[in-house]
């Protein structure tokens, strides 16, 4: 196993110095989604939500909160985020969440799209809530990480990155 990389020699929590690594071009994706019942499938579909269009609305919130993921993540670096989208499917069952975020600089930028995936699925859940509340918000993982000295990530459950 690899050692923290947010622990010191004395075991005490501190944010990693990136100042000496390489500017790279370094992208993420991540994936989630919410599972909601028939009623909430139907009201999103006919647009009867009260509290506005939840699809448009989720996509804002997603990224608006990736932009905020360095104020709600302890030792999370602030980066300039160069591209960041969220892309929401309704579905029978469930509403899947897909983001994908770049940056150009010397860390990723992978908390950025789990931080997006995971608002705009929060919003979701606050928007329907009000028809029910048993949705269930899972399978929230980053699905590919580029960039930076170790190169390509790809989702493998085998891999230690």
């Amino acid at each position: 196993m690899k050692s923290l990389t947010h622990v010191n020699t004395e075991g005490k929590a501190e944010m990693v110095d990136v100042s000496t690594k390489g500017e790279t071009l370094r992208t993420a994706i991540a994936y989630g989604e919410i599972r909601i019942s028939n009623d909430i499938y139907n009201a999103i579909k006919n647009n009867e939500i009260k509290k506005g269009d939840v699809l448009t609305l989720a996509k804002i919130a997603g990224i608006m909160g990736a932009k905020k993921t360095s104020e709600l993540i302890p030792l999370c670096h602030n980066i300039f985020i160069s591209k960041l989208d969220v892309e929401l499917k309704l579905e029978k069952d469930k509403i899947t969440a897909n983001s994908f975020a770049s940056t150009i600089g010397p860390t990723g930028i992978e908390m950025e799209a789990l931080s997006a995936v995971s608002i705009a699925l929060l919003t979701i859940y606050d928007m329907c809530k009000a028809i029910a509340k048993d949705m269930l918000i899972t399978n929230i993982q980053l699905i590919e990480k580029t960039g930076g000295k170790s190169g390509n990530y790809y989702k493998d459950l085998n891999n230690e990155n």
